[in-house]
């Protein structure tokens, strides 16, 4: 019997981007509760009331084309530069998995930024919703390019650590289960168990980097508040001390947990059933 073949770079990436845009509706509500609550400007009630249901789903537009690109390569990407870096064996370390995770997880973040501020407007705007399109021409004119890449280095580091931790924490967890069990890396107990242990680690690491990330690119568009990373973290530190950068950490478990779980699973099986070997 022919054992699966390694998809390609491309094929791994057209993969990721179906997963990731077929699990961001799911999980684009929870984002918006996250975000709001980084924000400090979230009441559901107030919401419904105000906003309407479908208000749940603001900013939309920006996460699909974040998820074509980001996510595609950050997911996407970690295949093939795990082989690059010669870690996709059975036993490999846990390092250089967390090293190739970063890597695909950076070169997402320098895509997909401009998208990521987009949908950061978008979900904390509690009026009525701007079109995609004036949202950027509007960003544009106050500030040019320099403001899609607005909170870029908060979104480089968390992309690093998410990605890092989600991917390679997947992929060990997946050698424990197979070590404890007889189960198989396709099998979907042993998928799901893993996605949903890399998504509490990834939930815990990320934190702290997601609310310096949404606090960055949720300043007014006609001025900037904070220098960058470090003002914004020295900001949070003192006024709400090391509690702050948790909060909004329940909905981003909430958010993390079935994200990482349906993205993870959904990829690994579809590149299986494409003939593909699984993470």
């Amino acid at each position: 019997m022919t054992s699966p073949k390694k998809p390609s770079t491309l094929q791994s990436m057209v993969l990721a981007g179906t997963t990731s845009l077929l699990a961001v509706n799911v999980t684009h509500p929870i984002d918006l509760h996250k975000t709001r609550l980084q924000a400090g400007n979230f009441n559901f009630k107030t919401l419904l009331q105000q906003e309407g249901l479908l208000s749940l789903w603001k900013g939309i537009k920006p996460a699909y084309f974040r998820e074509a690109t980001y996510t595609s390569i950050k997911l996407g990407g970690y295949g093939p530069l795990k082989k690059t870096l010669g870690c996709d064996g059975p036993q490999a370390p846990f390092l250089p998995k967390f090293a190739a995770g970063s890597l695909s997880g950076a070169l997402g973040t320098l895509v997909g930024n401009p998208f990521d501020v987009l949908k950061t407007k978008g979900m904390t705007n509690t009026q009525t919703a701007v079109p995609m399109t004036q949202m950027v021409q509007h960003l544009y004119l106050q500030q040019g390019l320099r403001g899609f890449y607005r909170g870029f280095s908060a979104n480089v580091s968390r992309a690093c650590v998410l990605n890092g931790t989600k991917m390679s924490c997947y992929d060990q967890i997946k050698g424990w289960i197979l070590e404890q069990t007889n189960w198989t890396r396709k099998d979907l107990r042993c998928q799901t168990a893993s996605a949903f242990g890399a998504g509490f680690f990834m939930s815990l690491a990320t934190a702290p980097f997601d609310m310096v990330r949404t606090t960055l690119m949720n300043q007014p568009t006609d001025k900037k508040i904070y220098k960058g990373f470090i003002d914004a973290s020295f900001s949070i530190m003192k006024t709400e001390g090391p509690r702050g950068f948790y909060r909004g950490f329940l909905p981003m478990w909430g958010r993390f947990a079935p994200q990482a779980t349906l993205q993870l699973v959904i990829y690994d099986n579809l590149l299986t059933g494409c003939g593909f070997e699984s993470i």
